[in-house]
């Protein structure tokens, strides 16, 4: 027996490389406006230099110091942000607590430019590093929850672009010129809105589609 819950779950944001949370200055109030509650962290540092399964631990902390244990949530993650919140989903148990997921323009298979620098960060957003190779490896287990991925063929931070989309989930392309007016744009806002209105389908006894 199948339950259908519309409940809107407390939406969390995870910035890219050298932001923090302001950077949803433009996405935070079109969420709330529309009736999620929504938070957002600063990850530190931002620079790249931090491995990102390091940082993925600063989300895992927010989100066990923030919400209680029983509350399900909804994760965001924009460009690094979406690797990090990878790494907590698939790595660090978030996989139990997040009923959707979107990564959003983020580096699923990596991104030639992270060759720019030298920090452990950015190796680990270089195509078929270690770390997007141990993700990528069993990226099906995103599919015991509602896995979108937004994108843009336009991405000039994400080389190739298509880099973003995934065998798993829903794959959304959305025609923004920019990397960074993918959180602005009302095209990539509306899509957002859409994934995280999906409704969640639980099964008699089971929790997360798990």
């Amino acid at each position: 027996m199948n339950n259908v819950i519309e409940q809107r779950n407390p939406v969390l944001l995870v910035h890219g490389i050298f932001d923090t949370g302001r950077v949803f200055q433009t996405m935070l109030p079109y969420l709330k406006q529309r009736g999620w509650t929504v938070y957002d962290l600063d990850l530190v540092p931002n620079n790249g230099n931090m491995g990102l399964d390091k940082l993925a631990h600063q989300v895992s902390d927010y989100v066990n110091s923030t919400f209680p244990p029983e509350q399900p949530l909804d994760l965001v993650g924009f460009s690094m942000g979406g690797i990090v919140s990878r790494y907590y989903v698939q790595r660090l148990g978030g996989i139990n607590r997040v009923q959707r997921f979107i990564t959003l323009s983020a580096p699923n298979h990596g991104t030639w430019i992270a060759y720019c620098r030298l920090g452990l960060g950015c190796i680990d957003m270089r195509p078929n590093s270690a770390l997007l190779q141990d993700l990528n490896r069993d990226a099906a287990m995103l599919g015991h929850l509602y896995f979108t991925s937004i994108w843009t063929p336009y991405d000039l931070m994400i080389v190739p672009a298509n880099s973003s989309q995934m065998p798993v989930g829903q794959n959304v392309m959305v025609p923004v010129l920019t990397h960074a007016w993918m959180l602005t744009d009302s095209r990539s806002l509306a899509a957002v809105a859409e994934a995280l209105s999906t409704p969640v389908i639980l099964s008699l006894g089971k929790c997360n589609g798990l």
